[in-house]
């Protein structure tokens, strides 16, 4: 097994580098998902989401336990 960095855009997967050893293959795509949230393309401001944050806080502790992750299943 290999694994090859790349980028996804409109549908195609671009290697960061080609394996010359490789000339046909299955592959598998992981998709890694930033870790900064993009507010604006989220239509909301800094100041917007600290205020959000904060009077979301109160459920934090709920929401972070372990039972709950079935929730986040796509």
């Amino acid at each position: 097994m290999l694994t090859v960095e790349g980028i996804y855009s409109d549908g195609k997967v671009e290697l960061s580098e080609f394996p010359s050893s490789i000339s046909q293959a299955k592959v598998l795509v992981t998709f890694i998902y930033p870790k900064e949230i993009d507010l604006a393309a989220r239509g909301i401001s800094e100041e917007q989401a600290a205020n959000l944050s904060a009077r979301l806080s109160a459920f934090a502790e709920e929401w972070n336990r372990p039972e709950m992750d079935i929730y986040d299943e796509d």
